[in-house]
């Protein structure tokens, strides 16, 4: 199976040593968002995990940890944006996460990591010739050190508009214009953009509109064929393959302002002071009325390894 650790947070930037001590104990506790007495228990074995898919904008500070996944498939992205702090107020100086990007790249191996460019918006501060600037030397930077970029532009959720008011849709002309350009760009630097729920209006420039995280990700990442149950979705427009994901939402204290994961930096704060690095759950711990579900894991690999031929 796949385990998740970034669609309701950041654990490799605020949570690196807990998650640590969950690989040496071997199993992992996940309160539902939706029942607060309902959770769900994993094994953190690789007889039974193919493997573990990462998401971070700083994934530096799990890098002490590497050697507790070298028994694991990974796949990593790497979000780095062009914004400041006035939206990204918490996260590192970008320089810094590029050369993380680089050395992460070399511990996991080029087919292991991507790079998100993501959310989009258009400001008079953040035009579109500002992003093409910046998304040039981030691309760059990165040649060589991976062959994927995910870009999506802003959605309104209701949590998105009540943190970021004056965030404003981006039009279809500007998401045409800016994303023919992008993927021109992401080309001369041996990159494929994938746009996140973007439907396939791309496509005809190059994109490649078939998901961002797929289970052929993964196989390339670990040189097995994986055979697995039905999907489920994010959302309708998301083609990706998602399984389970161990974080909590309202928990990543980067606070971006496009977050859709935290509802506010004062939830976040609250939980933040509920995070016990030693115990089962990221945040809290065990509760008198809850219903513990061990969940059935297997693993989905069939046996046969894929050649470098089948991984084109």
């Amino acid at each position: 199976m796949i385990i998740n650790t970034g669609q309701r947070t950041d654990i490799p930037a605020f949570y690196a040593p807990w998650f640590a001590g969950r690989l040496k104990e071997g199993f992992v506790c996940v309160r539902s968002p939706y029942d607060q007495n309902l959770v769900s228990r994993y094994r953190l074995d690789p007889s039974v995990v193919d493997a573990i898919g990462f998401c971070s904008k700083n994934p530096a500070p799990m890098f002490p940890y590497m050697d507790l996944l070298k028994d694991y498939g990974q796949f990593w992205y790497v979000t780095i944006t062009p914004y400041g702090r006035d939206i990204e107020p918490n996260v590192p100086d970008k320089h810094k996460i590029l050369e993380d990007f680089q050395k992460l790249s070399t511990m996991v191996g080029i087919d292991s990591i991507g790079w998100r460019y993501d959310p989009i918006f258009i400001t008079d501060r953040y035009s579109e010739s500002y992003h093409l600037r910046a998304f040039r030397q981030m691309a760059e930077a990165l040649d060589g050190y991976t062959r994927i970029v995910v870009i999506s532009f802003i959605d309104l959720y209701a949590k998105v508009r009540r943190n970021f008011p004056e965030a404003r849709e981006v039009s279809r002309e500007q998401r045409l214009r800016l994303g023919k350009a992008l993927i021109e760009i992401a080309g001369e630097h041996g990159m494929i953009v994938r746009p996140c729920a973007e439907g396939d209006e791309l496509a005809p420039y190059g994109a490649d509109c078939t998901g961002c995280m797929k289970i052929s990700d993964y196989e390339k990442a670990i040189g097995k064929h994986l055979i697995v149950p039905k999907r489920t979705y994010a959302r309708e427009a998301c083609a990706c393959y998602l399984s389970c994901d161990i974080g909590a939402y309202d928990t990543c204290r980067h606070l971006c302002r496009y977050c859709y994961a935290n509802a506010s930096a004062e939830h976040v704060l609250v939980n933040s002071r509920l995070h016990d690095p030693k115990s089962p759950f990221l945040i809290g711990g065990y509760r008198d009325r809850d219903r513990i579900h061990d969940v059935p894991q297997e693993s989905w690999a069939d046996g046969q390894t894929m050649l470098p031929l089948d991984m084109i």
